[in-house]
């Protein structure tokens, strides 16, 4: 299955465009294999790449909270995990500081914690979360072993 990807780079300081696509590929691609998602061929997957004041609108207008954050999810159909997507997966929203920030605050490659939040954000339209204790082993799960795919390490290593 191969999705259609949309990317939309709406500030300066992101990978060129080619390097935003290969990441986007390997780590739909992990995520997709590793949690057996299913989705038409074709289906569609819009990816929006901005900085934190734009972030920080769209998350006070959708979730209303006033402040930026890394990455959201904004899926094309409510769906459980486990259930295969419509022809429209969603979007996914990230924010090019706070991501930076992130990165150099946790000391991991800025690539490596980029294609962690492609996982996440995928994962999320397939309806999983974090909002419960078990909800979010069973999601770290599944982006550990999709970034182990690309030869990354575990996020998560070292958190209590």
């Amino acid at each position: 299955m191969q999705a259609q990807i949309d990317i939309d780079v709406r500030c300066q300081g992101w990978p060129d465009e080619a390097s935003l696509t290969e990441t986007i590929h390997a780590s739909v691609t992990a995520a997709t294999e590793t949690a057996g998602l299913q989705f038409p061929d074709g289906a569609e997957l819009s990816l929006v790449f901005t900085g934190d004041a734009d972030m920080q609108e769209i998350n006070r207008q959708w979730r209303g909270i006033d402040k930026p954050t890394n990455v959201l999810s904004f899926p094309g159909d409510d769906i459980q995990p486990g259930e295969a997507a419509g022809q429209m997966l969603g979007d996914i929203v990230f924010a090019l500081e706070t991501l930076q920030r992130e990165a150099r605050l946790e000391d991991k490659l800025f690539d490596h914690h980029l294609r962690h939040l492609v996982v996440h954000g995928f994962l999320h339209l397939f309806g999983y979360d974090h909002m419960t204790d078990e909800d979010a082993r069973v999601m770290e799960n599944l982006e550990r072993d999709a970034l182990a795919r690309m030869g990354i390490e575990d996020p998560y290593a070292g958190e209590a």
